[in-house]
């Protein structure tokens, strides 16, 4: 086989099934149908001689041959990006481009006001679009250029260029003059009253539901939600209490209708962080949006 024989559109499709270990997940980043993408991998299987990729438990897993190819092809991609992108400039008074960029709602509460407020100064004809992922896509989607950054508290998420951009901690919310702040407690005493309590939680919120289940709490989940914006206001008009950073907690109780409690919960400890693809690291673009987000948010 000669290198004049790959299409490197091949290899962008090796490279993303190798990521995703999903053929029709790959197809999807890459805009092509499941079809196109099945017959590309086999136009890829036939060059090389190998069949890279056996089914496996809802997806595919790479063969030895696969395995030794990923990181050459990781890296010749790149590399090839970086070369492309070398000489481009990118003027943020005069650029149309759209930034897009996973956040869950508690982050476009907490991010999206300020960073708007400077790209309307600072960069007035850029776009931002947020996209939601699940956390196993977001490596893949940063690298294929699906989405350009990550904001969050993202432990899972590995083989990404990240900053810290902010420490937080899960607090306990209640409206203010809430039957259980009248009587002062701490330590494990306030930890243990928290049964007390009854609770509403947001179902896409994984890690303050896991906080609930280790401190027993789970019978005590009155009302759970999709969206964290409607939390406020529930919690203002009722005795349930929530679950939430600190960060956006102090946004409310800065109203006087609200009250912080800091039990020393589990896991209550964490970081935010900003994560972009290797691959585009040097793209001017992302090189002035990242420095924009560390300035407004790095702490």
């Amino acid at each position: 086989m000669h290198i004049k024989d790959i299409d490197l559109n091949l290899l962008r499709l090796f490279d993303a099934v190798y990521r995703t270990r999903n053929v029709s997940r790959a197809a999807e980043m890459l805009d092509l149908t499941q079809p196109a993408a099945s017959q590309a991998l086999t136009r890829l299987r036939l060059l090389i001689k190998d069949p890279l990729f056996v089914r496996a438990g809802g997806g595919v897993q790479p063969t030895p041959k696969a395995d030794r190819l990923a990181d050459a092809v990781r890296s010749a991609l790149g590399l090839l990006e970086e070369a492309l992108n070398e000489s481009a400039l990118f003027d943020p008074l005069q650029s149309r481009k759209v930034f897009r960029v996973h956040m869950s709602d508690i982050g476009e509460g907490r991010f999206l006001p300020a960073l708007m407020a400077a790209l309307q100064a600072q960069a007035p004809g850029v776009r931002l679009e947020t996209q939601p992922a699940p956390r196993s896509d977001i490596a893949p989607l940063l690298d294929s250029g699906r989405i350009d950054f990550a904001f969050g508290f993202l432990p899972t998420v590995k083989d990404t260029q990240r900053v810290e951009l902010l420490r937080d901690r899960y607090i306990v919310l209640l409206r203010a003059g809430h039957p259980f702040t009248q009587r002062r407690r701490s330590g494990p005493a306030l930890l243990q009253d928290l049964r007390q309590l009854e609770f509403v939680a947001v179902r896409t919120h994984s890690d303050t539901l896991r906080i609930l289940e280790m401190q027993q709490l789970q019978d005590r989940l009155r009302l759970t939600t999709e969206h964290f914006m409607a939390l406020p206001s529930i919690v203002r008009g009722t005795d349930l209490a929530v679950v939430m950073p600190r960060n956006i907690a102090q946004t409310f109780a800065a109203d006087a209708g609200y009250t912080i409690i800091e039990p020393a919960l589990p896991l209550r400890d964490f970081t935010v962080s900003l994560h972009w693809s290797r691959r585009f690291e040097s793209d001017p673009g992302n090189q002035w949006m990242r420095g924009l987000i560390e300035k407004l948010f790095r702490e």
